[in-house]
């Protein structure tokens, strides 16, 4: 795909995003084909569904274009920004699909068994096994907490109800099991 002479393959991330807000039909569709396999791996990841999953991924990329002029360069790559819009999408809608929370002893079987969760239909080279073995060295009550907040939607209030622990000690778990998951990747990363 070429435009004005240049090939949009090459075209930086920041580029791509400030074309969108030009109504420029070829860049919207490079931004896409871009993005779209991250985008939908993250939706299926949370929710499950593909289907589900492809209505997210519209909608991540409908505000993506709405809200291109708010990105901060600052605060995150664009794949980065873009994970996070799908990924509070997600979460919302498995809040909304969620007719009766999830058990806490359930949660220790799918945390023993996260290879088998609908995260493995994520794209592989987006770092969903890296995601996996990291969350796998955390601590339990860390991990348990994390993929509560992270995969579940459910708040640090939420957490500390079905923990029985208080609201201080789940934000805490919740905090400290991010920076160390952070630290992990950011250190496979750079081998």
């Amino acid at each position: 795909m070429r435009h004005m002479g240049t090939s949009l393959g090459q075209v930086p991330d920041e580029a791509l995003l400030s074309g969108l807000t030009t109504g420029d039909q070829e860049i919207a569709v490079a931004f896409v084909r871009r993005f779209q396999r991250t985008v939908f791996g993250v939706a299926v990841a949370v929710v499950g569904d593909t289907q589900l999953a492809e209505d997210i991924a519209q909608q991540t990329f409908e505000r993506a274009w709405r809200h291109a002029q708010v990105y901060d360069p600052r605060r995150g790559s664009v794949r980065t920004w873009l994970t996070t819009i799908a990924h509070n999408l997600a979460i919302d809608a498995v809040r909304a699909r969620r007719a009766t929370p999830v058990a806490p002893e359930d949660l220790d079987a799918l945390l023993g068994a996260m290879t088998d969760t609908p995260e493995r239909y994520a794209v592989a080279e987006e770092g969903s096994e890296r995601v996996r073995r990291a969350v796998a060295t955390l601590p339990r009550e860390q991990a348990r907490a994390l993929v509560m907040a992270g995969i579940y939607g459910m708040t640090a209030r939420e957490v500390a109800a079905r923990e029985s622990v208080p609201l201080g000690t789940a934000k805490t778990r919740i905090r400290t099991g991010t920076a160390k998951l952070r630290a992990a990747l950011e250190r496979e990363e750079e081998r």
